[in-house]
C-alpha cells in the first residue's frame, strides 16, 4: 500500500486549470493550414468556444435547427452563410494569436460561461447543470480531487486503506483519487494488465461504440486518441498511459482475483480472499471499492451438445491471441454489438461465416465511424485554445437528450415507437437498413427489429462499411432459425439444418445484471449480497452503497448506464467515495453505510422513473431489464441530476457509526 500526498506523479504532465499552453504549430503555420484545420471544426464547437474567447454578438446571433442525421436530439449551425461566418471568424482568431505570440490563453471572463457552453451544446442550462457542464468542459483537470475540508490527522490517515478491486477506467481513477488524497489503497486486479474490459476484449472488430472524446476520465481530456470511435487497441493504450504516467502500477496486484469480502463488525474492516499465482490468501483495508463493472463475465449459452464438437471455439471475450481466421468456416452465436462489429471483419478473411441472429438490433450508421481522425482534427486539438475542451462537452452533453428520446409519452399512440422523437428515431434507423438493403426485401424483413429504438441496446456502425454490407457477400450465411443443438462438425438449428463449420465463436455477452458475481460478499450479521439482493436484483443508494455493507462502494454499480458516459460516472461515484471516507478520517468514524430506509425510497424512484422508460417496454428482450420486472443496469436521470445526487454525501440519510 502506499501513503502518498500532494500531488500524484504524472500530474504535472496534465495541463493546469484554466489556461492553455502555447500552440508551437500555430507560429509556424500559414493561411492556407489554418484554413484547412477550421475546415473540419464542428460548428457548434465554434459557435461556443469563439463567444467565450472574443464576445462576439455575430457569432452568438447565428441560428440553430435539429441536426437531421443521427438520433436527430442534437442541434448543428442551420444556415451555411452562418457556418460560413463562424470557420472566417475561427480563422481570424487563430491569425491574432498567431501574431501576438500564440502564448498562453486565459479561458476569457468567467461570467460569459453560462451563455458559451449554451451556445456550445443548443440549449439553454440552467445553474445546476451549468456547473456540472464546467467540470466536464475539463477546465481543472483535477476538479473532481478530494479536497480536504481540513488537513487530516496523520495518524488516522496512515491507519485507514482501501482495497480496490479492477484496473480498469473506474479502478485507475479510484486509485489515482485515493493517492492524491494520500489515502493507502491496493487495486486487485485479475487480469495480467490494467484495461478492465477492454484488456480481454480483444477479437477483430472490437471499438467502442460511444465517442472516445468522452472515454477518457477529466485528468485525460487531452489524451491524443487516434479516432472518433477507437478500437480495443487504442483503449488500451489510454489506459496504459494513466497506469504509466501516474505510476500506479506498482499499487495494482495483478493475475489475483477476490474471491470473496468479509465484513468484521469488531475491528470494522473487511476481510479479502483472494486468489493469485502464490495461491489464496487474505487482505484487510478499512474501505472496498468495486470497480468491476458490468461487462466483465462471459456469458456463455449451454446449448446441446456444446462438449461434443471437435473444432475450436471461444467466447468473444476470450479471444485468441494471433488467431488466423483465413481460410476457415466460422459459426458466430449472437448479433448483439459485438456480434455486428465481427462479422464484416471476419467476412473479409474467413472462406465462410454462418450467423445466428435470435432478434435483430436498431442500427444507426455513423460516417468515419471506422476511420481515423484527419490530421486536421489533432492540430485543431493541439493548437486552437480550449477547442479540445469545448469538443468534448459537446459530444458529452447533459444526458438531456437521451432523457427524451427514451421517455414514453402517455399521450402517444404508435404500435412501433413510445414518443414522437422515439418514432423519428426509428424512422431514421430504417433509412438507414433500406438505403442498404431496399433492393433485398428478404434480408430488410430480417433486420428490422420489433421493439422501440433503445428498448434494447442500440448499435452504432460505420454508414459505408458495416454488418448490413457483409450480410449481402456470397460467403455470409445469416441464420435465423433457433439452434437445437451443436455436433461434432457445427450447429444443426431445430429444424433440422446442419452448418459444418471449423470455429464456433460465442458472441453472446456478458452476466450484466448480476453484479459483483462471482464473489460472495458478506456483510453486517453474516448476511450475503446475494441473500440482499434475492428479491428485486441488484440495488443500491444513490448507485454506489448498500445497507448492511459498511464502508463499500461499486464504481459502475447498479443503474449506472445511460445518462452519463462512464468515465463520468466514474469520477462521480469515487468523489462521493472520498468524501465518505473523509467523514470518517476526520471525524473519528469507523463505518459508514446508507440507512434502509433511504435505501428503498433511492429505488422506489430509479424504479418509478425506469418504468417510464423505453427500455421497460415487453417486446424488448434484453439485459436492459431484469426478470424481476425491474431494470437493475439503466440510469432513468440526466447528467446534471446524477451530478447533483452524487455532489455531496448525504449524512441524514446515512448511518456513521
Amino acid at each position: 500500500m502506499r501513503h502518498a500526498g500532494g500531488r500524484a506523479a504524472g500530474a504535472d504532465t496534465v495541463d493546469s486549470a484554466g489556461v492553455v499552453p502555447a500552440g508551437p504549430e500555430l507560429l509556424e503555420a500559414g493561411r492556407e493550414e489554418i484554413e484547412r484545420a477550421v475546415a473540419h471544426a464542428e460548428p457548434m464547437v465554434l459557435r461556443g468556444l469563439l463567444y467565450q474567447l472574443t464576445g462576439d454578438p455575430e457569432v452568438a446571433a447565428t441560428s440553430i435547427a435539429i441536426d437531421p442525421t443521427g438520433f436527430q436530439t442534437a442541434m448543428m449551425v442551420a444556415r451555411d452563410d452562418d457556418v460560413a461566418l463562424l470557420r472566417r471568424k475561427a480563422i481570424e482568431f487563430l491569425e491574432t494569436y498567431r501574431a501576438t505570440g500564440a502564448g498562453p490563453l486565459g479561458i476569457g471572463p468567467e461570467d460569459r460561461l453560462p451563455a458559451s457552453l449554451s451556445l456550445t451544446l443548443g440549449e439553454e442550462i440552467d445553474d445546476q447543470e451549468f456547473t456540472f457542464c464546467l467540470e466536464e468542459l475539463a477546465l481543472d483537470p483535477w476538479v473532481r480531487d478530494l479536497e480536504w475540508r481540513r488537513v487530516p490527522p496523520q495518524d488516522r490517515l496512515r491507519e485507514f486503506s482501501v482495497t480496490i478491486i479492477g484496473a480498469g477506467l473506474g479502478g485507475l481513477n479510484v486509485a489515482l483519487m485515493l493517492k492524491r488524497a494520500g489515502i493507502a489503497y491496493t487495486v486487485i486486479e485479475k487480469n495480467a494488465g490494467v484495461g478492465g474490459t477492454w484488456n480481454e476484449t480483444r477479437y477483430p472488430g472490437a471499438r467502442v461504440d460511444t465517442p472516445s472524446r468522452g472515454y477518457t476520465h477529466i485528468f485525460g481530456a487531452h489524451f491524443p486518441y487516434s479516432s472518433p470511435f477507437c478500437d480495443w487497441a487504442e483503449n488500451q493504450r489510454y489506459f496504459d498511459w494513466v497506469a504509466d504516467t501516474f505510476e500506479l502500477r506498482d499499487d495494482i496486484v495483478f493475475n489475483t482475483e477476490v474471491r470473496a469480502l468479509t465484513w468484521d463488525e469488531r475491528s470494522s474492516t473487511w476481510e479479502v480472499e483472494i486468489d493469485g499465482p502464490e495461491g489464496r490468501g487474505r487482505l484487510r483495508s478499512n474501505a472496498v471499492v468495486t470497480a468491476t463493472g458490468f461487462l466483465n463475465r462471459p456469458m456463455t449459452p449451454e446449448i446441446d451438445g456444446m462438449e461434443t464438437f471437435r473444432g475450436a471455439s471461444w467466447h468473444t471475450a476470450r479471444w485468441p491471441d494471433g488467431t488466423d481466421v483465413a481460410g476457415k468456416r466460422i459459426a458466430v452465436v449472437g448479433t448483439g454489438c459485438t456480434g455486428y462489429q465481427l462479422i464484416p471483419e471476419l467476412a473479409r478473411q474467413a472462406e465462410q461465416v454462418v450467423a445466428f441472429q435470435r432478434r435483430p438490433q436498431w442500427l444507426f450508421g455513423v460516417p468515419g465511424y471506422l476511420s481515423p481522425f484527419p490530421p486536421e482534427v489533432a492540430w485543431l486539438d493541439r493548437n486552437f485554445p480550449y477547442y479540445t475542451n469545448f469538443m468534448r462537452l459537446r459530444t458529452l452533453g447533459t444526458g438531456k437528450a437521451f432523457w427524451r428520446l427514451t421517455e414514453i409519452d402517455p399521450d402517444f399512440c404508435d404500435p412501433h415507437t413510445v414518443s414522437p422523437l422515439n418514432k423519428t428515431t426509428r424512422e431514421a434507423s430504417l433509412a438507414f437498413l433500406e438505403r442498404k438493403l431496399g433492393d433485398r426485401p428478404d434480408l430488410l424483413a430480417t433486420m428490422t427489429p420489433g421493439h422501440p429504438p433503445w428498448s434494447a441496446r442500440a448499435v452504432m456502425v460505420d454508414a459505408d462499411d458495416c454488418v448490413l454490407d457483409a450480410i449481402r457477400r456470397d460467403n455470409v450465411t445469416l441464420v435465423t432459425e433457433r439452434i437445437g443443438r451443436i455436433t461434432e462438425t457445427g450447429i444443426e438449428t431445430v429444424g433440422g439444418a446442419r452448418h459444418d463449420v471449423d470455429v464456433i465463436v460465442y458472441a453472446t455477452g456478458f452476466q450484466a445484471s448480476d453484479y459483483l458475481f462471482p464473489m460472495k460478499v458478506t456483510g453486517r450479521d453474516g448476511r450475503t449480497l446475494e441473500e440482499f439482493w434475492k428479491i428485486g436484483g441488484a440495488r443500491a443508494h444513490r448507485f454506489c452503497m448498500i445497507p448492511g455493507f459498511p464502508n463499500l462502494w461499486s464504481v459502475y454499480g447498479p443503474n449506472t448506464n445511460g445518462g452519463l458516459g462512464p468515465g463520468a460516472f466514474h469520477e462521480l461515484v469515487t468523489r462521493y467515495a472520498l468524501e465518505c471516507m473523509e467523514h470518517l478520517i476526520l471525524e473519528d468514524g469507523r463505518a459508514i453505510e446508507p440507512t434502509e430506509e433511504a435505501y428503498w425510497r433511492f429505488n422506489e424512484e430509479v424504479d418509478e422513473r425506469n418504468a417510464r422508460k423505453v427500455w421497460s417496454d415487453p417486446r424488448a428482450l434484453s439485459y436492459y431489464w431484469t426478470e424481476h420486472g425491474r431494470s437493475a443496469v439503466m440510469c432513468p436521470f440526466t447528467g446534471p441530476e446524477i451530478w447533483s445526487l452524487l455532489r455531496h454525501p448525504p449524512l441524514d440519510e446515512l448511518e456513521i457509526r
